[in-house]
């Protein structure tokens, strides 16, 4: 096998079918199918919808991501896959399609953690990520603050939401306002409108010493707001709303992160996620990462939301450093640890 593999990445944790190839930290080739259209008219994700997407959208997105690095399956020398965490469904039609190619062409397979991808693509931009640093993954499903001193072998939890996570709460108060699904784009389109300093909403366990987030009475608390002006029939400023509410979000975000850098004596801080794609965080985050002497990797927005190229990055860490592919029984786990890396 060559010093710098050629991996090709399954992504399909939630509703976006992700086939990445790379070879090293080079990326060749980043080929998405979104089933979010299907998911807008239901407010949400629906499981059994984005399984079936999954399932329609493995082949033709494969051969694009092929066609797009110019290579053939023959030149693949492994293949990753998430394995979890994510929508049981969804995740089964990745593992599946991605034993069954390892298995034809005789190539080891890695199943890997979605957690773990979020923070490793970034090495497809910015190099080598610096050993310790910190991630905040921030997406529809996860919050959660990470101390990372090796993203192919040792991984830390060390803050997540102990209730809503960021994105959902985006996507629940973008139905609030009548915005449509998903939420964060919207709202971030809309609140540059606003005035962040409108409406005094909560910040949850802003400064409560631990590294953890809520965001659920934020949601309850911009609910009750809206419905109190409609109740007086007064009109909702949404712009107003929806910059007040990113910035109590962000605010927390931001705060809890540098405060773990400051805690562990940690110079570098890498934000992923589908979340990290909000203008409003990256500005804020940056702000505060100068302020504090803290060095901040955010990748481009196409690469914090949920892809193939974050599991083929991992993949071909893993493959880099040495560690033992997985088993061809590997399960997909919708529940997967952030430590456990692989499976």
């Amino acid at each position: 096998m060559p010093d710098e593999p050629l991996v090709l990445g399954i992504e399909t944790s939630c509703d976006e079918t992700g086939v990445g190839i790379v070879r090293g930290h080079t990326l060749l080739a980043d080929a998405i199918a979104s089933s979010v259209e299907e998911h807008a008219r239901f407010g949400g994700v629906v499981p059994e919808v984005a399984s079936r997407a999954h399932l329609e959208a493995m082949g033709p997105t494969i051969e694009r991501a092929l066609a797009d690095a110019g290579v053939a399956f023959t030149d693949v020398d492994a293949f990753a896959v998430t394995a979890g965490p994510g929508l049981p469904g969804a995740l089964m039609v990745g593992v599946a399609a991605a034993k069954a190619y390892a298995l034809s062409l005789g190539k080891p397979l890695y199943g890997v953690n979605h957690l773990a991808a979020h923070v490793c693509v970034d090495q497809l931009e910015h190099g080598p990520l610096p050993k310790p640093c910190v991630a905040l993954l921030v997406s529809g499903g996860h919050s959660s603050l990470l101390l990372v001193p090796d993203v192919a072998g040792d991984v830390r939890p060390l803050g997540a939401t102990v209730d809503d996570a960021a994105g959902e709460a985006f996507d629940k108060v973008a139905r609030v306002l009548g915005l449509g699904f998903p939420g964060g784009p919207i709202i971030d389109r809309s609140a540059r409108d606003g005035d962040p300093a409108a409406i005094p909403f909560p910040r949850g366990k802003y400064d409560d010493g631990t590294y953890d987030f809520s965001f659920s009475g934020l949601k309850t608390a911009v609910a009750r707001w809206v419905e109190a002006r409609e109740r007086a029939g007064e009109a909702v400023p949404i712009a107003d709303v929806a910059a007040s509410f990113q910035e109590a979000v962000v605010d927390v975000l931001t705060r809890k992160a540098l405060k773990v850098c400051k805690d562990n004596g940690v110079h570098d801080l890498l934000i992923g996620g589908g979340v990290a794609a909000n203008s409003r965080l990256r500005a804020l985050a940056k702000e505060r990462c100068d302020a504090a002497g803290v060095r901040l990797r955010v990748p481009r927005p196409k690469l914090c939301t949920d892809n193939g190229a974050m599991v083929a990055a991992l993949g071909a860490e893993l493959v880099a450093t040495g560690a033992a592919p997985s088993d061809l029984e590997l399960p997909a786990d919708s529940s997967l640890p952030i430590e456990s890396i692989t499976l």
